[in-house]
């Protein structure tokens, strides 16, 4: 039940920033709880700016992040990550603790790894085990 409503408002200053300016944001009492309306498109686009600034603040403190051309090209084929840490087939065996045939097997699909080899893997490639393990059909 609408119990009052006020006037909208353009803009609203927090913090010292006025990220808020031009949105129409409407205060209105439902049950005696006070509320604030704005328009759907207004609150998704705060939404994405809350996101934007988690995904920044993760980056400022250190997180990789990776070429959209990049995550492109390992959604869309069976790209190595391996090739874009400039790393070769026997250097990264060498580092994962294990034979380079079996690295290759293992690249092409021939042979799964165990979760302790793609664990050690994973490890020296400084992914998580989930950026390397994908549906076998998803690359056929």
């Amino acid at each position: 039940m609408l119990m009052e409503a006020t006037g909208g408002r353009k803009g609203l200053e927090i913090a010292g920033d006025d990220i808020l300016n031009g949105i129409d944001i409407r205060r209105v009492t439902i049950d005696g709880r006070a509320y604030v309306q704005i328009a759907e498109e207004d609150f998704e686009d705060l939404v994405d700016g809350l996101q934007t600034d988690v995904i920044l603040a993760r980056i400022a403190a250190g997180e990789e992040t990776w070429p959209m051309e990049l995550v492109e090209e390992l959604i869309d084929t069976d790209s190595r990550i391996r090739t874009y840490r400039n790393l070769t087939v026997s250097e990264l065996a060498a580092a994962a603790g294990i034979s380079q045939p079996y690295l290759s097997e293992i690249e092409a699909v021939k042979k799964t790894g165990s979760v302790d080899v793609l664990k050690r893997i994973a490890g020296v490639l400084k992914v998580d085990l989930d950026d390397l393990v994908v549906e076998r059909d998803a690359h056929q």
